[in-house]
C-alpha cells in the first residue's frame, strides 16, 4: 500500500509518530517519509535513530498554512498527529489549545486539498467524545472538520478519515511510565485520582496497524474505533507496584471519571465491525459510500439504539498479568 508513495506525519516527533516511521520502514519500501514538527531538537534526535534515506524532516508548526503546503507537494498520504494535548494545562491555555488543534486542522485539510494529497487520517482521542475538557472539545471539532473537509474536496480524488482510541500504553503523558518514574525515583506511595476511574488501553503498535488498516478500509467520513480492553487505574498501579500503597489525589481540571468512544448520542450513526466501531458522518455527502461494507471487504451492522462504548461498560477488560506483558512487550518495541 506505502511501497513508493510519499507519506508525511504531523507531530511526527511524538511516541506515536516513531513508532509509526519504524513499522513503514519494516514493512514497506516507501519514497519519502516526512517529518514535520515544530521541535528541533527531537527532531535531530529522531535523525539520529532513523537516518534511512527516504526520511526527510521539515521543521515547522500546523499553524503555519504555507509551511505545510511546501511540505505537503507531491505527498500521498498524510497522518495528522499534531496536537497540544495536556488536560490541565489546555484548560489553562485554552485559545493556544484552539489555535493548534482547530486552525491546525483546518490549515492540515487546506494544504492536503491544495496539494494533491490522496487518503488523510487524522488521529483523535476518546476525549472527544461527549467532551467535558477544553482538548476535548478541540479535537471534537477537529474530528468535525476533518469529516466535513470530504464535502469539499471539488471532485478531487481525495478522502479523509478519522481514528478514535484511548490511553495509549508508554506514550509521552501515559499514566504507566508516570508510574514507573516514581517507582524508579523511590516513591512511597502512588497518586491514584479515584479508585473508581477507569481507561481504554491500547499500545502504540496496536495503534499503528489501526491506522495503517483504516487506509485501506476507508471511504472518506468515517471515526474508525478500535475495540480495545479497559482496566481501573487502580488496578494499573497495583500491577505495576503491588508493594506500594496509594493517595487520592483527586479527579485534575477537566478529567473524566470514564471514557467513552462511542456516545449514546452517536447510536444511531454507529456500526459494528468483528474488531473496531465506525461512526458514520452526521451529513449528507455530495457521493454517498455504503458504510457497512468497507474498502477491505468486511460487513458491519448497525448496533442497537442507545448503544455507549465506555470504559466503564466494556465487555473486556485487561488483567494485571496482560496488562504486564503489554508493557514489557512496548519497551522491547522502543529499543
Amino acid at each position: 500500500m506505502l511501497n513508493g508513495k510519499n507519506i508525511l506525519i504531523t507531530g511526527g516527533t511524538g511516541s506515536f509518530g516513531k513508532q509509526f516511521v519504524k513499522t513503514i520502514l519494516s514493512r514497506f519500501t516507501p519514497n519519502k517519509i516526512i517529518i514535520y514538527s515544530r521541535d528541533e531538537l527531537k527532531q535531530y534526535e529522531m535523525a539520529q535513530r532513523f537516518n534511512h534515506p527516504c526520511m526527510r524532516y521539515f521543521i515547522g508548526d500546523v499553524r503555519d498554512l504555507p509551511r505545510l503546503e511546501k511540505a505537503m507537494n507531491g505527498v500521498d498520504y498524510v497522518v495528522h498527529a499534531a496536537a497540544l494535548k495536556h488536560v490541565p494545562i489546555a484548560e489553562y491555555n485554552p485559545m493556544e489549545a484552539i489555535k493548534t488543534n482547530i486552525n491546525g486542522a483546518q490549515n492540515v485539510i487546506d494544504a492536503s486539498l491544495r496539494c494533491g494529497v490522496s487518503k488523510v487520517i487524522a488521529l483523535s482521542t476518546d476525549k472527544a467524545a461527549s467532551p467535558i475538557n477544553l482538548y476535548g472539545a478541540t479535537k471534537l471539532a477537529s474530528d468535525k472538520l476533518f469529516v466535513a473537509a470530504n464535502n469539499i474536496t471539488g471532485g478531487k480524488p481525495i478522502s479523509f478519515a478519522v481514528v478514535r482510541y484511548g490511553n495509549v500504553l508508554g506514550s509521552r503523558g501515559s499514566v504507566v511510565p508516570f508510574f514507573q518514574k516514581l517507582i524508579a525515583e523511590g516513591a512511597s506511595e502512588l497518586p491514584i485520582t479515584d479508585e473508581r476511574m477507569t481507561r481504554f488501553w491500547i499500545t502504540l503498535q496496536e495503534g499503528v496497524d489501526f491506522v495503517l488498516k483504516n487506509f485501506e478500509r476507508m471511504h472518506g467520513g468515517e471515526i474508525f474505533i478500535p475495540k480495545i480492553p479497559s482496566m481501573k487505574v487502580v488496578d494499573v498501579a497495583r500491577a505495576i507496584a503491588p508493594h506500594l500503597p496509594h493517595k487520592n489525589v483527586g479527579i485534575r481540571p477537566g478529567e473524566k471519571m470514564h471514557e467513552v468512544m462511542c456516545p449514546r448520542d452517536d447510536s444511531h450513526l454507529t456500526l459494528e465491525f468483528h474488531d473496531h466501531y465506525v461512526i458514520k458522518p452526521s451529513i449528507q455527502f455530495t457521493e454517498t459510500a455504503d458504510y457497512t461494507l468497507n474498502n477491505s471487504g468486511e460487513i458491519g451492522k448497525a448496533v442497537e439504539y442507545g448503544f455507549k462504548y465506555s470504559s466503564e461498560t466494556n465487555t473486556e477488560w485487561l488483567s494485571a498479568e496482560a496488562l504486564l506483558e503489554k508493557i514489557a512487550l512496548t519497551q522491547n518495541e522502543e529499543k
